[in-house]
């Protein structure tokens, strides 16, 4: 019987997109610049997708980690003067994160050291096959976030 649930394409793409997730952090993480992670440069690309200012709270719950992680990474941060993190002044308690023009340049030289793996990867495939995949792991991602 669980060598048939391995086999449902259920299990299947949720398989790939684990070993997809898992090598492309490794990759990330042996690419990037010293003192910067994977998981720092994830909130360096919430910040230039998104824009605006967050709070530590809602960024931990959008990464899905801990509010204690994700201050230890936006301490990393902020010390290298990617973020800048200032007492909410609606709320003297809460605090507000928001991306520095160091932080965006940090994401530019991410994504500039990442661009041969990325051209690599784009030569490997053609763009059709990029489009395709993308309605159904958007989807996938969307019935995920609005189910957890």
């Amino acid at each position: 019987m669980a060598s048939e649930a391995k086999d449902r394409p259920d299990v299947r793409v949720l398989t790939e997109i684990g070993i997809i997730a898992q090598l492309s952090n490794a990759r990330l993480d042996r690419t990037l610049p010293d003192g910067l992670s994977a998981a720092q440069f994830g909130v360096l690309t919430h910040f230039m997708r998104r824009g605006g200012a967050e709070s530590p709270a809602r960024l931990a719950k959008a990464f899905q980690v801990t509010k204690g992680a994700m201050t230890n990474t936006l301490q990393r941060l902020e010390a290298q003067g990617f973020v800048r993190i200032v007492g909410d002044q609606a709320d003297g308690r809460r605090k507000v994160v928001t991306l520095t023009a160091e932080g965006a340049r940090a994401f530019e030289t991410g994504i500039g050291v990442m661009r041969p793996h990325l051209e690599a990867m784009r030569a490997a495939f053609t763009e059709e096959e990029f489009k395709a995949a993308l309605p159904f792991l958007q989807a996938l991602r969307v019935w995920l976030d609005e189910n957890r």
